[in-house]
């Protein structure tokens, strides 16, 4: 990316937080609703760290922080940059307060600016970009854990206005793919996170995915026979879980069959049966596919099939949950350095979701990117597509 590309691109990515931020209250940006979730100042602050800590602590002469306080304060699991506050209380950080934070933002930003107008280092490039791509993940963070706080709330308040109803869906289809010896990582050109690489072959034995994605209208039908109360569809991990959290329906559904409603950004609002279901955990999406006869996608499946246009639904609708752990690829080597530990730390206790949500920023994702969340987690746009094996052929 140009000098002046990367510039823009910061500014762009700076500025949608700030939109994504503007219609709520001081008070909205404060509260943690939960210790998976992070508050929208918090989100705000920290996103503005990385790019103190990492690019101006090392690039900017003179370097001066804008508060000492702030490297603890907005660190999230840098161990190698040193002490930092836990997660689970981030909510209780009343102080400092969201005017000083926007301070902060705009300090670091100016600084930033009149840096990279300057001419950069592809070291510096790299890291500014590395920013960026985090930055967009926290707004799709931002935007999840604004759900979760206001589907807390008694009155069940908007976020935004409700978005129209979702028009009618082909039937679901099957398309076939004859496997193979295929190449599956990053091919090399543009971003990617380290995670994605390095790109090496996978073999596929034969397989079937679903055109589209599972809606919450055939969602609805696995909970009318009796899905949730059915012991051989769950593992049984997920039936524990299920136990646990006296879980009978999606998590935001609320109602009952004939009647559902659903929580969304938009508010409370009837159930859109044609729109493809979310906020599904790992274990949820799993006992659907097998009510269903089929099975969850290998990550190297979804991945094969995404470079095929006959499947809709790939991007911008719902993250889809793979059967695949996450794990390194064969080769895989984490970066030097505290940005070492921006994923591979994370390999273990996870799966690996592919395609991107109504949430994920536009252009943010590709075929080769790897979200990763442990088996419980449902607060997040996560979706089921399914997948069946064929026949082998004869030989």
């Amino acid at each position: 990316m140009t000098r002046s590309g990367l510039s823009e691109g910061y500014q762009c990515v700076r500025e949608r937080t700030l939109a994504l931020a503007a219609p709520l209250s001081a008070e909205d940006c404060c509260v943690q609703s939960m210790p998976d979730a992070s508050p929208t100042k918090w989100h705000m602050g920290h996103t503005t760290w990385f790019f103190e800590t990492f690019v101006l602590e090392s690039w900017e002469p003179e370097f001066k922080p804008f508060d000492p306080a702030f490297r603890v304060l907005f660190n999230s699991y840098y161990n190698a940059v040193g002490a930092k506050h836990p997660r689970a209380q981030r909510g209780l950080l009343t102080r400092p307060g969201l005017d000083h934070v926007r301070a902060y933002r705009a300090n670091v930003d100016a600084r930033m600016l009149r840096l990279l107008a300057q001419p950069a280092s592809s070291a510096m490039s790299t890291l500014v970009e590395l920013g960026l791509q985090h930055e967009q993940q926290h707004q799709e963070l931002l935007l999840t854990d604004i759900q979760h706080l206001f589907s807390c709330h008694p009155l069940l308040p908007a976020y935004q206005s409700q978005p129209p109803l979702t028009a009618p869906v082909a039937p679901l289809s099957w398309q076939p793919f004859a496997g193979g010896l295929t190449q599956i990582g990053h091919a090399g050109e543009g971003f990617c996170f380290d995670n994605e690489t390095p790109r090496h072959r996978v073999y596929l034995q034969p397989y079937e995915l679903a055109s589209r994605l599972v809606t919450n209208g055939e969602y609805a039908c696995f909970i009318a026979a009796g899905g949730y109360a059915d012991p051989a569809l769950w593992l049984a991990e997920g039936w524990d879980w299920r136990a646990a959290q006296r879980r009978e329906r999606p998590l935001y559904w609320h109602g009952e069959a004939g009647a559902w409603q659903e929580f969304t950004l938009g508010g409370l609002v009837p159930l859109d049966r044609d729109a493809a279901v979310t906020h599904v955990s790992y274990y949820e999406a799993d006992a659907y596919a097998r009510w269903a006869e089929a099975r969850l996608p290998t990550e190297a499946q979804w991945e094969h099939a995404a470079a095929d246009a006959g499947l809709s639904q790939l991007f911008g609708e719902a993250w889809q949950w793979t059967s695949s752990s996450y794990a390194a690829y064969p080769g895989f080597r984490a970066q030097a350095g505290a940005v070492g530990e921006y994923n591979g730390k994370f390999m273990v206790n996870q799966y690996v979701l592919r395609g991107g949500s109504r949430a994920t920023p536009p252009g943010h994702t590709r075929p080769s990117y790897r979200n990763f969340f442990p088996a419980s987690a449902c607060w997040q746009f996560s979706g089921i597509r399914l997948a069946r094996d064929t026949s082998v052929p004869a030989p």
